[in-house]
């Protein structure tokens, strides 16, 4: 790893990246991807324990490192990864709570869009609003990869929530399944309007961790090891 002081999270040099990352939220989850399923690893930022390496899957130069929890940090990390270290696709492979009546546990959504309750696009100083989207290249590969490998998968809109604690509870995120939302998390949404800016690919690619209709969950120990299937689509489509 060589040393670098381009940004105050990530001491690395450009170089040190490949041109895809997958991003987990949690650290632990991006060390295992990489002590599992990569060869020749190195760990390049270990900057507030957010670990990030980079290796190989099936001879393809990948990288992972973890966005954390929410949409500030995710924006923090993809903006600097994307404008600062040369990075061309993130792809987000996170947990999601199901909204959708047809999903279940492991199931995995594909977001083709992004829905938000935060204020993160008023920064572009645009009048009206903003619709963010995935990169369609992307998701047609892991649409594929989903078909071929025989995966329980929807496609559709993710909430990006700026809350996991909010005052009208489960309730109030159910609002969003009126109109077709299958499931929330945190972080898309902010990943996919950085991927615009920047002129670059995004993806979010979320197992269901828990069902907000019957509250099935996941123990923090399966979110953390076992959504192997969403792991392998992200790190077979890389390019």
């Amino acid at each position: 790893m060589k040393t670098a002081n381009l940004t105050p999270h990530i001491s690395c040099s450009p170089d040190d990246f490949a041109k895809t990352v997958l991003m987990p939220g949690d650290p632990l989850r991006a060390k295992h991807i990489a002590e599992t399923y990569l060869t020749d690893y190195e760990l390049v930022n270990n900057v507030r324990g957010v670990q990030g390496y980079t290796g190989y899957f099936d001879g393809k130069r990948v990288s992972v490192m973890a966005s954390g929890m929410g949409m500030p940090s995710m924006g923090i990390y993809s903006f600097e990864l994307y404008n600062f270290f040369g990075v061309e696709t993130i792809i987000r492979i996170g947990s999601a709570g199901g909204m959708h009546p047809d999903l279940k546990l492991f199931d995995i959504v594909l977001g083709q869009g992004a829905c938000t309750n935060s204020s993160y696009f008023s920064q572009f100083g645009i009048s009206g609003s903003f619709a963010p989207i995935a990169d369609y290249a992307t998701l047609r590969r892991a649409v594929d990869e989903c078909e071929k490998r025989g995966l329980n998968y929807k496609v559709g809109n993710l909430l990006s929530s700026d809350m996991f604690y909010s005052e009208k509870g489960i309730d109030g995120t159910m609002e969003w399944a009126k109109l077709g939302v299958l499931a929330v998390e945190m972080e898309a949404a902010a990943l996919y309007m950085n991927a615009a800016r920047a002129g670059k690919k995004a993806l979010a690619i979320c197992t269901i961790s828990d069902l907000l209709i019957g509250g099935a969950v996941t123990t923090s120990e399966e979110r953390q090891t076992a959504f192997h299937d969403m792991m392998q689509v992200a790190l077979t489509i890389a390019e």
